[in-house]
């Protein structure tokens, strides 16, 4: 859906003074009443029904992190500008510039209290802003001092000593593992280069590990070996190592019984860590397999007629049991998250489907006012503690059940952004897309001084990064690599999508690296033997052309060394640049918007895509069984595609066309 439609529909949601209402939106040139999906109605109910427009108090604390989480997953997959402002306004009453946190008590040493702490690093990898950096380094530091059990494991609070919870290992480790992959492994960069340089390694797929890495595998680990029940494979939600607690087995420390929601805080767990876990790390393959244990043992428990889940799993439908929202939302969110990122079996996303439809169906309902209500989510569950929780069926099955509880909504939002994927997912599985970090090898220095690459890269959130682009092609289930060497038929080799854009030039970077005839030898054979190749250029004063060219001519692709759709201050209609529909490659026509770019000029076999005032803009060319696509300007960056700038030209909407378009044509 182009982002105007959709802030358009998300408008009609907003009958009360609602956040979206604080941001003019564009109308579109032709009024349509576009559909909304689940998850995106209830975005715009959240936004509704929490209307960011006077100052709010800090509320710090899970409950508002789940619900961040499903939030982010609906930027990511929206650019709704309405939605990272709900973030920030919900995140910024909590953090004071030097990172501190209001309320904060660290005494108590509870998981709880860091899961908030993903909001943060999500809002430090959008801004780059030192406080968010500050705040999320408090809680890492925080979880250093974590009191643990003799094995090694997380208390779950500094009230329940000796515990492991489930319910942890969502509060802790993808924070844990964000963090690491945001400010620990850029230590790590000089030996991750020193190995591609040394022939160990062709393509980064992975970062050297950190050492933290080894540790957050050891948390999901005991849980998976202590914690699985062995007759079903579904694991207990408590584990008291002492044995000490009236709830804990004599002989094995474990709680009762199998607490949906416990089960669905570890299986996010899971397929959020590897998000960022290194791929070549020992243990990945141990996470990998845990979860497929877990989801393997989870599926085989979903209810067959309304393909949910029961609050205690083991129990079907003895008197009481009933199906429970948030653990469905949860299920269906590792499902099919696991699926589209090659973890789970396609067979898998069957079972999401199946599942997302009995949400709708058992605990939806549609308000007079166009907005949501989730039904269904029991409001808390927990083990002994006063009053003295036993952690039995009759315990589990009394706790109160509330209508759009936050943590449940969260989950519900998670669910619906991987079921808005999961019609393209398959058709990109095992591909992968690699971007080019040689002739852009630029760097920057984050908030705690450590070098990192950035300048159109799949992991650079910032406004000057491809992150967006490198989500458009895994909502197609590709998986992405960066080449940080010049590339070789050997690097190649495992590439079906191979992105170039804005090479450098001095100014940019100091010690640039230009394109040369062996590195063009081996783009063009690869290209001829069925390689996509996507070069993305730019203005005369800010890339090179002179060796560029070199390879794009090859293609009868000419970037030529020009300013072109100037844009002075805000009169942004300079950078517009009209696409027409028929393309091939785009869904429909629409005004892109392009600023400061080159032009080209196209011979032999290729041909102009996008013409804008005599200007070829966008080429083609087609080569052996490859295909050439060149763009006068990197264009899809985040910048331009994140909604929070000149959200009027659909910058996600095209990053998401030519993703799409360069799966269909790799082979």
């Amino acid at each position: 859906m182009r982002l105007t439609n959709l802030l358009a529909a998300t408008l009609l949601l907003c009958h009360a003074p609602c956040a979206l209402a604080q941001i003019a939106a564009p109308q579109p040139a032709a009024p349509t009443t576009p559909l909304l999906t689940p998850a995106q109605k209830m975005a715009a109910t959240v936004l509704q029904q929490h209307p960011a427009t006077t100052p709010a108090p800090c509320t710090w604390g899970y409950e508002d992190g789940v619900r961040l989480d499903g939030m982010v997953a609906e930027w990511h997959t929206t650019a709704n500008p309405a939605i990272f402002h709900f973030i920030q306004s919900t995140v910024d009453p909590c953090i004071a510039a030097d990172g501190s946190i209001a309320g904060y008590k660290p005494d108590t040493h509870t998981l709880d209290n860091i899961e908030m702490g993903r909001a943060v690093l999500f809002l430090y990898r959008v801004t780059s802003q030192p406080k968010y950096a500050l705040a999320a380094r408090f809680l890492h530091d925080q979880l250093d001092l974590q009191p643990r059990t003799p094995s090694g494991g997380y208390w779950h609070k500094q009230i329940y000593p000796n515990q492991m919870w489930l319910d942890g290992a969502y509060m802790a480790e993808p924070f844990r593992a964000e963090y690491d992959a945001t400010f620990l492994e850029p230590q790590f960069e000089k030996e991750i280069l020193d190995r591609v340089n040394s022939g160990v390694d062709n393509v980064i797929t992975h970062t050297i590990a950190a050492p933290d890495f080894d540790d957050i595998a050891k948390q999901l680990l005991l849980m998976d070996a202590h914690m699985r029940d062995p007759k079903t494979g579904l694991l207990r939600h408590g584990w008291d190592e002492s044995k000490q607690m009236p709830w804990a087995d004599k002989q094995t420390g474990l709680s009762p019984e199998v607490w949906a929601r416990a089960m669905g805080w570890y299986c996010m767990a899971l397929v959020d860590v590897l998000d960022w876990f290194p791929k070549d790390h020992p243990q990945r393959a141990a996470l990998i397999a845990a979860l497929n244990r877990t989801m393997a043992a989870v599926v085989k428990v979903q209810d067959a007629k309304t393909g949910l889940w029961w609050q205690v799993m083991t129990r079907d439908s003895e008197p009481g049991n009933y199906p429970e929202a948030s653990a469905s939302c949860m299920f269906t969110y590792a499902l099919a998250k696991g699926v589209r990122m090659g973890y789970l079996p396609q067979a898998d996303e069957a079972n999401a489907k199946r599942a997302w439809e009995g949400i709708q169906k058992q605990f939806i309902t549609t308000n007079p006012d166009g907005t949501l209500t989730l039904h269904g989510t029991v409001k808390v569950g927990g083990l002994g503690g006063t009053p003295y929780r036993a952690g039995d069926f009759n315990y589990y099955i009394h706790e109160p059940i509330v209508d759009q509880d936050k943590k449940g909504v969260g989950a519900f939002l998670l669910a619906g952004s991987e079921m808005e994927q999961s019609v393209t997912e398959s058709l990109g599985q095992g591909k992968i897309a690699l971007i080019d970090a040689w002739f852009n090898s630029q760097t920057r220095k984050n908030a705690f001084g450590q070098t990192e690459l950035f300048h159109y890269k799949w992991d650079d959130d910032s406004p000057s990064g491809y992150s967006l682009f490198g989500r458009a092609f895994q909502s197609y289930g590709v998986s992405l690599a960066t080449l940080p060497t010049a590339p070789t038929a050997a690097a190649l080799a495992r590439a079906n999508i191979y992105v170039i854009a804005s090479p450098d030039i001095l100014i940019k970077n100091p010690n640039p690296h230009y394109m040369d005839q062996p590195s063009g030898d081996a783009i063009e054979a690869w290209v001829r033997a069925g390689g996509v190749l996507l070069l993305f250029s730019n203005d005369r004063d800010s890339t090179e052309f002179t060796h560029f060219n070199t390879l794009s001519d090859r293609f009868g692709i000419h970037f030529n060394p020009v300013l072109s759709h100037h844009v002075v201050g805000e009169d942004h209609s300079t950078g517009e640049v009209v696409i027409p529909p028929n393309t091939g490659i785009f869904g429909a026509g629409f005004t892109a918007f392009m600023k400061d770019t080159c032009s080209i000029t196209v011979s032999g076999p290729a041909r102009a895509v996008v013409t804008d005032h005599g200007d070829i803009m966008i080429a083609i060319s087609h080569l052996g069984k490859g295909v050439v696509l060149a763009v006068t300007d990197p264009w899809v960056y985040n910048e331009y595609a994140d909604g929070r700038k000149l959200r009027q030209y659909d910058g996600l909407e095209a990053a998401q066309d030519l993703a799409a378009w360069a799966v269909r044509q790799s082979k």
